[in-house]
């Protein structure tokens, strides 16, 4: 597919391996101007291609004095576009241009002061001294020619410079993260008083040029869509249907570990409130009989992949002329599975990145959201007039309660699992947090534990309540939830679920944790 998000204002971020690379493209779109990431050491003839109206260096984990430390092309310095370097772009453009670079005494990570030195435009609007997120090992010493300081700290004299001939900046803080001060104001800084762009990257501009993108790649026809019922899936299909209408057909499958009636819900909202063409397969029974007394993580995941690749191409059959394959992958998810990061650890493989299944039988893939962030995906939502209720669906895995169950799986378990976290998210919502956190569910343990109710002794399950802030599901918080809310939800799951005499809370942040159990 043609990519629909190719506007002439374009800032290209190069990555170089920093935990935070995709807080800098987001910050650079809340700006209102397009962003893409590609590998750091990209061709010349790649970077040009993208005809960028900016050039952001990203941090990284590597020393510029490492004899195989990353650097990109040195001909971008001729592009005669403004170049940003951050942390380890800021180091790397230093000993480009014949500056110094040590090592720190001792590697700084956390705030720091940040004064500015005279007006600089990547700094207008902001006062001579604010905080900063400061996380590095090596530090510029020596400033090279024609750079001069427009921002120091106490122990960073060197903390951003600007070179007006080349017009290049470079920070030795991250501006990208929450914890500097007008941090994103700097990133706006640098795409609309810098680089000139105007910020027309908007959900309305999306729409319009995707809509006419999928017209003439889908053509005449046929689409087929996996609907899940989640904001990527949905906000895919409406897509599709305002650009090919009638030629979209959606499948939806009710795998058995959906939450409590989630299928008859969400199938009043596909057909009644958005009027979509929905094939809906009960296969509850079928998932669950080859997910009987499986416990291993990974092999759960593996049944649910092939059972729903079995039932989905058996449903496709049924659709004449269906040649492509539509899916709701997100720019998060290539991200991170597409290796641009190689630079740093890859975080993990999505099962919707990396291809067309070939099993699946399609000859070509459709992917309206591939470059589009998660809080861009809810607001084309809300602009296609999505309700509320799918627009702020909070993320569910693909595997559904099978990964919240920790254990065998039985229809029992599923069952206890489903009321408990049923009574979780009706209490979410009533106290006004559902819409405030990531995400908020309930994990069933392999633990039974004593306890009494009823003047009786009582040895029955445990469940854990998580409930995470998170911005795109990468790193998270705990949610620090009222005591009287978590008393309430505890006291409602014993008094009501059959099965459940304990209730307990995870504050376990990720890092070191992950979001889900398995």
């Amino acid at each position: 597919m043609k990519r629909p998000t190719e506007p002439q204002e374009k800032i290209i971020i190069l990555d170089f391996g920093s935990q935070y690379t995709q807080l800098i493209a987001r910050r650079v779109r809340e700006a209102r101007v397009y962003s893409e990431i590609i590998d750091g050491e990209a061709t010349f003839d790649t970077i040009q291609a993208q005809q960028p109206t900016g050039i952001i260096l990203s941090g990284g984990p590597a020393s510029v004095h490492n004899t195989d430390a990353p650097g990109p092309d040195p001909r971008i310095f001729d592009m005669g576009v403004p170049i940003l370097g951050i942390c380890y772009g800021l180091q790397w453009v230093t000993k480009q241009f014949g500056g110094n670079v040590k090592k720190s005494g001792s590697r700084e990570y956390g705030p720091a002061e940040l004064r500015l030195v005279g007006d600089n435009p990547l700094f207008a609007g902001m006062p001579e001294r604010f905080r900063v997120w400061m996380s590095h090992g090596d530090e510029v010493t020596t400033v090279a020619p024609g750079f001069e300081v427009v921002g120091s700290s106490e122990s960073v004299p060197n903390a951003a410079l600007f070179d007006p001939q080349r017009r290049v900046w470079g920070v030795q803080f991250h501006p990208e993260v929450a914890h500097t001060q007008y941090g994103s104001r700097i990133i706006r800084n640098f795409a609309r008083r810098v680089c000139g762009c105007h910020g027309r990257w908007t959900p309305r501009a999306y729409i319009d040029v995707v809509t006419e993108a999928l017209r003439a790649q889908v053509g005449s026809d046929g689409v087929i869509l996996g609907l899940s019922g989640g904001v990527d899936s949905t906000v895919a299909a409406m897509l599709l249907q305002r650009a090919i209408g009638d030629q979209l057909t959606c499948v939806f499958v009710d795998n058995g570990v959906l939450r409590h009636d989630e299928a008859n819900r969400l199938l009043r909202v596909f057909k009644q409130h958005l009027s979509l063409n929905v094939k809906f397969v009960d296969a509850g029974d079928l998932f669950l009989d080859r997910l009987a007394g499986v416990a291993e993580p990974e092999k759960k995941r593996k049944i649910i992949g092939h059972a729903f690749v079995e039932v989905f191409r058996q449903a496709a059959q049924d659709v004449r002329n269906a040649r492509f394959l539509a899916q709701g992958t997100t720019y998060p998810d290539v991200i991170e599975s597409s290796g641009i990061g190689r630079h740093a650890d890859n975080i993990k493989s999505h099962h919707n990145v990396g291809g067309l299944p070939k099993e699946l039988g399609f000859h070509q893939l459709v992917e309206p959201l591939r470059m589009l962030f998660k809080d861009e995906v809810r607001a084309i939502g809300k602009e296609l007039g999505l309700p509320d209720e799918i627009v702020w669906r909070q993320p569910f895995p693909g595997p559904g309660l099978a990964v919240r169950i920790v254990g065998e799986i039985t229809r029992e378990r599923v069952g206890i699992l489903q009321q408990a976290d049923r009574i979780l998210i009706q209490e979410v919502k009533a106290a006004g947090w559902y819409r405030r956190v990531w995400q908020s569910f309930v994990v069933l343990l392999p633990v039974q534990t004593v306890g009494v109710m009823g003047d009786e002794r009582t040895y029955e399950n445990a469940v854990v309540l998580r409930v995470v802030h998170s911005s795109d599901g990468m790193t998270a918080d705990w949610a620090r939830l009222p005591a009287t809310l978590l008393a309430r939800i505890a006291t409602r799951i014993t008094n009501e679920v059959r099965g459940v005499n304990r209730v307990v809370y995870d504050i376990t942040s990720k890092p070191p944790g992950t979001i889900e159990w398995e």
